[in-house]
């Protein structure tokens, strides 16, 4: 089914609702509000499809706005990650904003607040106004300093302002219900004193706003007409509206929150904190790690762009919370690479196969078809020789009547090559085979037309000519976890179940053709799987991840 005929998805369902019952369409907007604090991962995936896809089906401006309050957590770094990731997935934002650009809006809309009796400075510590909301079971207590004269919360809020009282003295809270069933509207903070130097603003501020005092505003300010998150924030609704509620009364839109359910995946964490354990204590190679979920490590793992999009498309947009299996993004991965990437031959566990009956100075120049899926890639030539490279699988001594690759006295077709037979082998003293010595049949070349060049046998296998091999290291990556949700077990953490074999490294033989590929690009290694070029890689150091295998083998292992 094509995405034009799929069914709609519940957002979809409310925005046709919108719009039937008289909303301009051209007032919808939308935005992804990502806090820079750290890289995006696989659960932003849905959030950023979801927006831009939605944006492009209403022809709707989509804001990327950095909800940017924390300084104690953020920095530009994470910034250029973020934009740098949206832009590879494809996608193209309407106008950047910060919550920063509205610090001096929101805090003429605090001052509104306090002058309505609305809100209040309270000077007590965090865990005492903790302990005084109560708990869902019993209603709050009233702060001492509820019902402090306007005047005074005023020239305290501007004391604040201007760095006259120490970190954490004292907060401005909103004047709401203690006795509300939702803990979220008894008394919520919405700023807090923090000497911190801010990656945008400099030193200009010592207060910054909450991140839900500011969320809602930011939306109304960009004139977002559907605010969309997850159903984590579900509770936070109340709050968002109640804080619309107070603004002055203009004539402008007013935005709307929708939850939908977020993008949990098997065998993965996505807890940024958690994912900054890894780095830190370093169960892995940084953030880009090819085996971290996070958009810059699929990137750099291989993960085409598009074949996230499918993913996130497949998994669909629900109401209630889910676990997507992993194997559905390995199989989006798939599918996108089998149409898109070029077939090349390497061999990553070599033995040498010696053609005993081939002239010792021939070099033939090979025709083979980079994508049979995709004609318009075209051909190339690969060198063959007497002497070549073979998976060392890919022969047995003596093997069973289901082992149809090569073995003695039996043959085998060379992949867009000649059929050879197993003749003999050579071993070292430690009984090591070190060389496989084959005859072939000069009138099986493939594609030659030859009525022998279409005899039947049973297996191919691929090859590398030795004299025109190029070494490679290539990085074999797993599933970081060896358990289907790691984070949910109560008594271990969920780096007890850290997969030991996620990360191996080996050392390769591959066609020569490899040598003028750009980093990033991918390719099959027939029938081992699909790698990319990975960033490390010099003209003289040819490094590739491995991106994935040609089918799911992890059920084998388990």
């Amino acid at each position: 089914m094509s995405e034009e005929n799929a069914p709609l998805h519940f957002i979809e369902h409310i925005i046709e609702e919108d719009l039937s019952n008289g909303f301009d369409q051209n007032k919808i907007r939308f935005r992804f509000p990502p806090e820079p604090n750290g890289y995006l991962h696989v659960g932003h995936l849905k959030a950023i499809a979801l927006n831009f896809n939605l944006g492009q089906r209403y022809n709707a401006p989509v804001n990327l706005r950095f909800d940017d309050t924390n300084p104690v957590k953020e920095n530009q770094v994470f910034v250029d990650a973020i934009k740098e990731n949206i832009q590879w997935l494809g996608y193209q934002w309407d106008k950047e904003c910060y919550a920063s650009d509205y610090f001096e809006q929101l805090y003429q809309w605090a001052i509104y607040l306090i002058k309505e009796g609305k809100a209040y400075i309270d000077p007590q510590d965090s865990s005492t106004i903790a302990e005084q909301k109560g708990t869902p079971t019993q209603t709050g207590t009233n702060s001492p300093f509820r019902d402090r004269p306007i005047e005074e919360n005023l020239r305290l809020f501007e004391e604040m302002k201007a760095g006259k009282h120490p970190e954490g003295s004292h907060v401005l809270r909103a004047k709401i219900d203690m006795d509300s069933p939702n803990m979220l509207m008894r008394d919520p903070v919405m700023y807090r004193i923090l000497f911190k130097h801010h990656h945008r603003t400099s030193d200009a501020w010592c207060i910054y706003p909450m991140y839900d005092w500011t969320h809602g505003e930011s939306d109304y300010i960009e004139q977002v007409s559907h605010s969309l998150c997850t159903l984590e924030f579900k509770p936070h609704r109340e709050l968002y509206e109640w804080f619309l509620d107070q603004l002055p009364s203009y004539n402008d839109l007013r935005p709307y929150q929708r939850e939908f359910a977020r993008l949990n995946l098997s065998y993965t964490v996505t807890s940024k904190r958690k994912l900054a354990q890894l780095v830190d204590e370093q169960f892995v190679n940084g953030w880009d790690d090819p085996r971290m979920p996070t958009i810059s490590g699929m990137r750099r793992r291989g993960y085409p762009p598009q074949a996230l999009i499918n993913f996130v498309t497949t998994a669909g947009i629900s109401k209630r919370e889910n676990v997507i299996d992993v194997y559905l993004l390995e199989y989006c991965v798939r599918e996108e690479l089998n149409k898109t990437s070029a077939r090349v031959m390497a061999v990553v566990n070599p033995v040498k196969l010696v053609i005993t009956n081939y002239p010792e100075d021939k070099t033939e120049k090979l025709s083979a078809v980079n994508n049979p899926e995709d004609e318009s890639q075209g051909t190339r030539t690969l060198p063959f020789s007497k002497e070549l490279y073979i998976e060392r699988e890919d022969f047995k001594e003596e093997a069973n009547r289901k082992f149809f690759r090569l073995t003695l006295g039996k043959e085998v077709r060379l992949k867009n090559a000649y059929i050879v037979k197993g003749e003999s082998v050579i071993k070292d003293n430690d009984g090591n085979i070190t060389e496989i010595h084959c005859t072939y049949d000069p009138e099986s070349k493939s594609g030659s037309g030859s009525e022998a060049s279409m005899r039947k046998v049973k297996g191919t296998i691929h090859w590398v000519s030795v004299a025109h091999a190029i070494d490679a290291t290539v990085r074999n990556y797993d599933r970081l976890f060896n358990d289907e949700s790691p984070d949910q077990h109560k008594e271990k953490s969920f780096l007890d179940f850290v997969n030991p074999d996620s990360f191996s490294i080996q050392n390769a033989k591959i066609e020569p053709s490899l040598a003028s590929l750009a980093i990033g690009e991918r390719v099959q290694f027939q029938r081992l799987g699909y790698y990319t070029l990975d960033k490390d890689a010099t003209s003289s150091n040819l490094v590739f991840n491995k991106i994935v295998g040609l089918r799911d083998t992890w059920a084998k292992k388990q």
